[in-house]
């Protein structure tokens, strides 16, 4: 991360190399120093990130929403554990909240981007610092989870099934509330320090601020739909998660904007940049609706749909009366709506849309495309693992089940 910062932020997006072997050992000084002269974690960055954290937590808290039961938890004895899903009202209230910091002078937005780096480096350390707490209180209080007893990998992967604060559930926050606002957040800067240099925001930069804007809504919008996830049902809290959520995440998938930022204005044609404006929207339609389809799915059979009106509420996000396959071992396989064509349909629209967040900076540099990269063998390497592991947990269902949806992402293709 800190290389790929120093690249896309200090170096425009081109790669930093050492001029030759004998150079590497001084090369590596040379980026450590130019590293910590720009990104050390100075009081303002602290300021910035924790305020942004503490003030999210607060929200948790206090804001309205509908409390929903997840899954029977087999560590407690079958309980279900209750989920405050206001994260809709908490996101609303941050952005006018930092809006109107903004725009009064109190806060200017563009602090973000002139601290990034200081930011960056609070949010990492700060992620070694909640793993270690939730570790070492996790065996303190002796409710440690599918532990191997070896500390750096059970540290590396997690102990702890389900952190909480009273009514705060520690994973929900950090996979959600967390990371993809201050996404949205950094593009958002970076609009506004744009229009600061220039006076006027590109329509490159305006397409990364939408992009990062329906990320982060449609998942406080739908956070509901997260509680009967895997991440959050069986995935143990654990240093690679937060390190991902808190750090990773925001500070990875960053680098289009800050991208167009030192390199704009991009003076694309119009044809391109409507291309990547469908791409985009396309995506995010049916990444939306099919997260939707599932999620909302697996709610009904769990008793805990609701209907919402979060904005946007798009057509074909609920399957009534849905088709699927029933199995022995007592769960449900949806094979209606998108996932009648491909078991993986919301992955594709995924891939589609980090797909257009790199096409929208042209081909000037790779950081753009890292997410794409990045994300393109997280997914196939999951889709892998979770059919070996469904083969086993549903044998000769899962068969069939491949049988109706051969497709794993594209119908009739892959």
């Amino acid at each position: 991360m800190a290389y790929q910062f120093l690249c896309v932020y200090d170096n425009k997006g081109q790669f930093l190399l050492p001029s030759s072997l004998a150079d590497f050992l001084p090369w590596v000084a040379r980026m450590s120093a130019r590293y910590w002269e720009i990104a050390y974690p100075s009081w303002t960055g602290i300021k910035i990130y924790l305020g942004f954290t503490l003030f999210t937590v607060a929200l948790a808290y206090v804001c309205p929403g509908p409390v929903l039961y997840g899954y029977k938890v087999p560590s407690l004895n079958g309980q279900r554990l209750a989920y405050h899903c206001n994260a809709l009202w908490a996101w609303w209230i941050t952005v006018a909240t930092a809006l109107a910091l903004h725009f009064s002078g109190l806060f200017r937005l563009t602090q973000i981007i002139d601290n990034l780096g200081p930011i960056m480096t609070v949010a990492m350390i700060w992620s070694f610092l909640l793993a270690g707490a939730v570790y070492a209180l996790t065996a303190l209080w002796g409710k440690k989870h599918r532990a191997s007893g070896n500390f750096i990998y059970d540290f590396f992967m997690g102990v702890c099934l389900n952190p909480r604060i009273g009514t705060l559930d520690l994973k929900m926050v950090t996979e959600l509330r967390v990371p993809w606002p201050v996404l949205f957040f950094i593009s958002l800067s970076c609009a506004f320090k744009q229009y600061e240099e220039i006076g006027y925001v590109t329509p490159e930069s305006a397409f990364m601020v939408l992009a990062h804007w329906l990320y982060s809504n449609a998942c406080n919008k739908g956070e509901e739909c997260v509680m009967t996830s895997w991440d959050i049902f069986y995935e143990l809290e654990s240093w690679y998660l937060l390190f991902w959520n808190l750090a990773g995440v925001p500070f990875s998938y960053c680098y289009s904007s800050i991208y167009l930022l030192k390199n704009g204005p991009m003076n694309f044609s119009l044809g391109w940049n409507v291309m990547c404006y469908v791409l985009l929207v396309t995506g995010y339609y049916f990444w939306d609706t099919g997260n939707s389809q599932r999620n909302r799915f697996r709610m009904f059979w769990n008793n805990t749909l609701i209907k919402r009106n979060a904005f946007p509420q798009l057509p074909k996000s609920f399957i009534p009366n849905a088709k699927y396959l029933q199995t022995s071992h007592g769960n449900k396989l949806l094979i209606d709506g998108w996932y009648a064509y491909a078991r993986k349909p919301h992955y594709t629209a995924d891939l589609v849309m980090s797909l257009s967040w790199g096409l929208i900076t042209g081909f000037g540099s790779f950081f753009p495309y890292f997410y794409l990269t990045f994300f393109t063998i997280v997914l196939v390497h999951r889709v892998g693992r979770d059919d070996a592991r469904c083969a086993r947990k549903y044998g000769a269902d899962w068969d069939e089940y491949m049988r109706v949806v051969p497709w794993k992402f594209v119908p009739y293709v892959f």
